[in-house]
């Protein structure tokens, strides 16, 4: 394998809390490089197989192996701070920022894994060249910033951690329509700035299909279409007919 793959394979994953299961054998793929999205309204298990991934939840059943720098780790059994050490970077939803903290703060607070550390310099430039507002706001505390500010600087932080991968669960909540198309594009831009491999969850169909590669419908904890371009999704009858209304 190429030292530059970087990549998640689920299989067969089963997850839930107590007695409520709420991913039922989901099995998705996102390739090195590739932004993939997951799509689905609320409550349909979006947020659970990111914490899955990340750690938060554990499945009952099923696999997720990460590939890093053309190395796989199974991440069943690692904690949190393992597979983030690894340069898988989360963007939660809701942001989950640390509110009584300054911006620049925040910032490097990201920056938390060894990896990171020698390119705090360079990636703290680079944010604050992508995000202008958070170079005039560095000093502002985190908690006092407007909703579209404080995704930026989520965005921001997980890019300190110096990812290989990046997940990105529900972006545009609670963003303004401009927000959310301008939170999209510079998800991109990370993207393609640093090489990234991005799964992004999100149920603003929309504007996730302008940066995806291709995507996953996920209805009720099961996958039930994979799309393999923007176009496959945009032409489902699945999708046109519960989530664009068509």
């Amino acid at each position: 394998m190429a030292a530059n793959t970087n990549s998640i394979s689920i299989e067969g994953v089963d997850a839930g809390y107590g007695l409520v299961r709420v991913l039922d054998n989901v099995s998705l793929r996102v390739n090195s490089g590739e932004t993939v999205a997951l799509l689905g309204t609320n409550g349909n298990g979006k947020s659970t197989l990111m914490k899955c991934i990340m750690g938060w939840a554990r499945p009952s059943k099923g696999r997720i192996v990460a590939e890093i720098d053309g190395e796989k780790h199974d991440l069943a059994g690692l904690s949190t701070e393992q597979i983030v050490d690894l340069g898988i970077a989360l963007v939660p939803e809701g942001r989950r920022l640390f509110p009584r903290q300054t911006v620049e703060e925040n910032l490097l607070l990201g920056a938390s894994r060894p990896k990171a550390r020698a390119h705090i310099k360079t990636n703290l430039d680079f944010c604050f060249e992508i995000f202008p507002r958070l170079a005039e706001r560095k000093s502002q505390l985190a908690g006092s910033m407007s909703g579209g500010e404080q995704q930026m600087l989520a965005l921001a932080r997980a890019l300190m951690l110096n990812p290989r991968i990046l997940l990105v669960d529900e972006p545009s909540v609670g963003l303004a329509p401009l927000l959310v198309s301008r939170t999209i594009d510079a998800i991109k831009q990370l993207k393609d700035h640093f090489n990234l491999t991005v799964l992004m969850a999100e149920q603003n169909f929309t504007q996730a299909l302008r940066i995806a590669d291709r995507g996953y419908v996920i209805v009720h904890g099961k996958i039930e279409f994979e799309g393999n371009s923007a176009d496959e999704l945009n032409n489902n009858d699945l999708i046109r007919q519960f989530y664009l209304g068509m």
